[in-house]
């Protein structure tokens, strides 16, 4: 079998698309395919889709192709401009390649389907590209599924930001709870971010009206973004986040009592943790600790009786206890868990909201690991 009958079999070319030759070069690791098309072929016109139409004149081009094995290869072609009788000049497109594209449709498929698992620019150094050429693809096969996109359905709704770079520096993102996918993104994290949402919530056949559930950290900018653009939401603030303000709480309260207490030091994480994530040797820490005595070891009781709250049967069963746990806390004479208490307070009902609503933030967690190595 020639060469150019095995190239033509595996690029898949129909008439009146043929292989005319391949130019292999060792030294440089690339191959080039060159495709024709016999004199007198005729075309179908792109734009009316009038069939017979004779080629007016000829442009060639070069695409990116999949790799030969590890060297470079890349498809050439002289591409017709067609004469219709109802459209005029007209370019052809190609069967292995969008129009105005230097890659291959395989090419760009390849590279879609890595850019979806790392950042661009990490694709542009395995594929030998620059990257800017990358976000160009990236930009149109993006734009092209967001102008499909239905948000018709969309009901439950959970908002995070996530830091874009060191600094103040933050992106939004809005996700359909039930369908784990990502309906927008945008710069910032206040609440015009959520009336740039129902905008584009709008535009994509949704409703700002009928979004029902919508969870939360405890922003004053996103209470105040929702209430004024998802006027039907009930707010439910991630349990994530009202369990990291107590976790902090107690944070600071270590931080201050180890300038006085030597032996805190180097005991950040068994503070942080449960007692049933703890190491062999962190459990044999802090039994050693005379915790009786320290501030730091009620702060982590109390912290970790925060966390007992989700494991309650029932919305009454939890606004019963929260009550007890706001008494226990706000008595507790440690200012950081004292402030985190009455934070608490303020956000009670949407605390509470989530024996109802059983929504959290926790799946944009990933999303947003991605978004930072973008």
């Amino acid at each position: 079998m020639r060469d150019t009958t095995l190239l033509q079999l595996a690029l898949a070319l129909t008439p009146p698309w043929t292989v005319s030759r391949s130019d292999f070069d060792p030294e440089a690791h690339r191959l080039d395919i060159e495709i024709d098309f016999p004199s007198g072929s005729r075309f179908t016109c792109p734009s009316c889709g009038a069939a017979e139409c004779p080629a007016y004149d000829t442009e060639r081009k070069t695409w990116r192709h999949l790799n030969f094995f590890q060297h470079q290869a890349y498809l050439n072609a002289r591409v017709p401009r067609v004469r219709c009788d109802t459209c005029g000049i007209k370019t052809v497109g190609v069967p292995w390649a969008r129009p105005d594209s230097g890659f291959t449709l395989l090419f760009e498929a390849l590279v879609m389907t890595m850019i979806s698992a790392m950042p661009v620019k990490a694709v542009a150094r395995i594929v030998g590209e620059h990257d800017t050429r990358l976000w160009r693809m990236v930009h149109h096969y993006v734009d092209a599924a967001r102008a499909r996109a239905d948000a018709s359905g969309v009901i439950r709704l959970a908002i995070d930001e996530t830091a874009a770079r060191r600094g103040q520096d933050y992106i939004t993102l809005f996700v359909d709870i039930d369908q784990a996918r990502v309906l927008f993104a945008t710069e910032g994290n206040d609440a015009e971010t959520v009336a740039a949402f129902a905008d584009d919530l709008t535009a994509h056949r949704g409703d700002p009206e009928t979004i029902s559930e919508v969870c939360i950290d405890m922003s004053p900018a996103f209470i105040k973004g929702v209430g004024e653009n998802l006027p039907k939401a009930a707010i439910t603030f991630d349990k994530f986040h009202a369990v990291k303000i107590i976790n902090d709480a107690a944070e600071k309260v270590r931080r201050a009592e180890q300038k006085s207490q030597s032996l805190l030091r180097g005991t950040r994480y068994i503070w942080l943790r449960n007692p049933a994530n703890l190491s062999a040797r962190q459990r044999a820490t802090l039994e050693g600790l005379p915790t009786r005595h320290l501030k730091t070891a009620r702060a982590y009781q109390i912290r970790l009786a925060f966390q007992d709250l989700y494991d309650q049967p029932s919305v009454q069963d939890g606004a019963g206890f929260l009550k007890k746990w706001y008494f226990w806390a706000t008595h507790s004479k440690l200012d950081p868990v004292i402030d985190a208490a009455r934070t608490v307070k303020r956000h009670w009902n949407g605390i509470l909201r989530w024996f109802d609503s059983k929504i959290a933030n926790g799946l944009i967690g990933g999303i947003n690991s991605l978004v930072q190595a973008a």
